[in-house]
């Protein structure tokens, strides 16, 4: 009982939970929960109240205590975290395989959908039980003793596999860098970049680093890596520097080759356990998109009018690098620095002079105006009425039109390469319930974290657009969890949404970015508290489609190499290199180096879950577009119009969370299938 990472609700004790609670923590929430499960398993119950909502609460408590290890383990990693987490992680998995196959909860679904009131249950309720039978059947519930054990070794292996993946990501980025101590090293590269790599220097033990002097530390750290690309003029060391970040995980003692081939290999074999050929089957079985074919054929639809359009950018880029003295043909490390010079000189637009007009609490002020104008509520900080894992993390809460508090999120913003993978994302801390008997409603609590540039000095974070659309991003996620109005756990936020439609509402946040109205509620420089010029924005606006031929072709690229690895790989005749090479020809226009590792540290489907659905961000890209064309059609600059639609896209996409089925929900929203018009149209690729 005084182990904090036990007590199973309300908001985690950060401050109290350390490394040493978890073995002993979770082994014994791990025996009291099977003893729970057996006792539901032997009374067999045939209800709502006596089978889903005992099960709900078992899974939540696991939830709980589970959640916050993982969180730690992407937030706060270190060897102790990762060696409590190594031990505990088979028997949770051993565990969740028990409860995913246990044939009288099965056989009480089944039970369920069969009695006479089904049809007058509510939706949601419906819904649940229809996942349960369903994720039963693809946790092998149905297998005979032999395969299942095959099965169960499986699943182990596999989640074993993917921590141990993401864990070479992070060591391989953690373990290269270069000290730079001469500055016609850094020309080119702007001031905010060279106080971060100073700082980053003095971490490293060079004590008197300065951002005017040196010496500078870069990394493969986004924050460090990217703008290194975009701006040094040294392609010698830009060069040395993309070739260590294209073989991250690919030399020992962190590669990631063997485990990959053997995750495909396992993923393979589980599928023709459960009955399905291919792995991408298997995974689209519980998706929004009907199959395979479905699937390929948008990809298809976008490749189309990406893959010409690319090709033309890609030879304007050649010819405005020739033009500018560059006498060899391009390679992949040019492509970021000539795109940002052309940028410059096409629209007159520097990225990085924009930063002083994105401070994090300006562009935080202007999301939040955002959401109060969209869904009617008010975001408002709350630092101190929770505990933090770290002291650069924020906490807030959420109020409706009536003031009443609906949810909160945590914010960790910042980067810190030592102890935090890279990447941005969602996860949810407390999930919307509402409790049967005392009515009481357990309020939604989010996790948003990335990874931008921290502060310096005195001087704040100051965000390059890109990270202003991936903080926007990451709020769209945390408002389909916070704002549900779902009371059934298992049904709120984005529980029991189609993992290829979860990304519609963080992509439809990015859109306003460019809006007037939002834009200009927050872009003020962070010295001088003038707006952003008018020609700026304009020139934002003009520079929004610029290369988007080769954007969309790159992750068209990553959904198509995804799809091949789990439906057409046969590792008998081929290596995933060579699935990756033979899509290489109509899915780039630049090819990757020969010795490119790209898949050894493409963690979206080997340690996340993306595999076989990377096509998702596409998938849910078209619904995005489709639902912020709603809002152009209306008029942006039509406020009450604007207000109205933005309170039904929250009372049916951000509300309806996992209650109904993915293509209803956005027919609720848009009266409508969806198109994929506007994608096209906002990506300048319409015929």
């Amino acid at each position: 009982m005084t182990n904090p990472l036990l007590r199973g609700e309300g908001l985690p004790s950060f401050g109290e939970i350390h490394v040493e609670h978890i073995v002993p923590g979770m082994t014994n929430l791990l025996a009291e929960l099977s003893d729970e499960l057996t006792v539901l398993e032997e009374r067999g119950g045939d209800t709502w109240e006596t089978l889903m909502e005992p099960l709900a609460k078992l899974g939540d408590r696991l939830a709980w205590s589970w959640g916050i290890v993982g969180h730690l383990l992407g937030v706060k990693n270190s060897e102790a975290l990762r060696a409590a987490h190594n031990a505990v992680q088979p028997k949770v998995v051993e565990f969740s395989t028990r409860l995913g196959q246990s044939r009288p909860l099965y056989e009480g679904y089944l039970r369920l959908r069969q009695a006479p009131a089904w049809a007058d249950w509510p939706p949601a309720r419906r819904r649940i039980v229809e996942a349960a039978i369903r994720d039963a059947e693809l946790a092998g519930v149905g297998l005979p003793a032999a395969p299942r054990a095959e099965f169960n070794q499986i699943q182990q292996e596999l989640a074993s596999l993917a921590t141990e993946f993401a864990n070479n990501v992070l060591d391989a980025t953690k373990a290269f860098g270069m000290l730079l101590r001469d500055s016609a090293e850094v020309t080119g590269l702007p001031s905010s970049w060279r106080e971060l790599a100073a700082a980053t220097a003095r971490e490293q033990g060079e004590s008197e680093a300065s951002a005017e002097g040196g010496p500078w530390y870069v990394g493969l750290d986004f924050p460090s890596y990217y703008p290194f690309l975009q701006h040094s003029q040294r392609r010698d060391l830009r060069e040395k520097l993309y070739r260590a970040y294209s073989t991250r995980a690919a030399a020992a003692p962190q590669d990631n080759g063997p485990i990959l081939r053997r995750i495909l290999q396992l993923r393979q074999r589980e599928a023709q356990l459960l009955g399905y050929g291919t792995y991408a089957e298997q995974s689209l079985a519980s998706k929004m998109a009907p199959n395979v074919a479905a699937v390929e054929t948008l990809l298809e639809e976008l490749r189309q009018a990406s893959h010409p359009a690319a090709q033309q950018e890609l030879l304007k880029l050649q010819e405005f690098a020739q033009e500018n003295g560059q006498t060899e043909s391009l390679q992949p490390w040019d492509i970021a620095y000539w795109s940002e010079r052309l940028r410059e000189k096409t629209f007159d637009l520097e990225q990085e002079a924009l930063r002083p007009y994105f401070p994090l609490p300006n562009v935080l002020t202007g999301l939040f105006g955002l959401a109060e104008r969209l869904f009617g509520v008010t975001v408002q900080p709350a630092d101190g009425k929770a505990p933090v894992w770290h002291p650069d993390v924020r906490y807030f809460e959420i109020f409706d039109e009536q003031g009443a508090a609906i949810a909160a999120f945590y914010l960790d913003p910042y980067s810190r390469p030592a102890e935090k993978r890279g990447g941005a994302w969602m996860d949810f801390c407390l999930g919307r319930a509402r409790d049967r008997h005392t009515g009481e409603v357990r309020l939604p609590v989010a996790y948003l974290v990335c990874n931008q540039s921290p502060p310096v000095g005195d001087t704040p974070s100051l965000m390059t657009f890109a990270e202003v659309e991936t903080l926007f991003h990451e709020f769209g996620h945390g408002l389909q969890h916070m704002l549900t109005q779902v009371d059934e756990p298992g049904a709120a936020g984005i529980n029991n949404v189609e993992w290829d439609a979860v990304e519609l509402p963080s992509q439809f946040m990015e859109n306003w970015c460019y809006d007037r109205t939002t834009l200009f509620g927050m872009a003020v420089h962070y010295q001088t508290g003038e707006p952003l010029p008018e020609g700026e924005y304009q020139k934002l606006l003009a520079a929004k489609t610029f290369l988007a031929g080769m954007a969309m072709l790159r992750q068209l690229h990553f959904s198509l190499v995804d799809l091949a690895l789990h439906h057409t790989y046969d590792p008998e005749r081929e290596t995933p290199e060579q699935v990756r090479d033979r899509l290489v020809p109509s899915t780039t226009v630049l090819p990757p180096l020969p010795e490119d590792r790209f898949l050894n540290s493409f963690g979206h489907i080997f340690a996340g879950g993306y595999a076989a659905g990377y096509y998702s961000y596409k998938w849910a890209e078209v619904l995005s577009a489709d639902a912020f064309a709603a809002f152009e059609e209306v008029g942006l600059g039509n406020e009450a119009a604007v207000r109205a639609t933005g309170r039904r896209y929250r009372d049916t996409v951000l509300a309806l969370g996992g209650s109904q089925g993915p293509l209803a929900v956005f027919q609720a929203f848009r009266g409508r299938e969806p198109s994929t018009a506007p994608l096209l149209r906002h990506n300048g690729l319409a015929p």
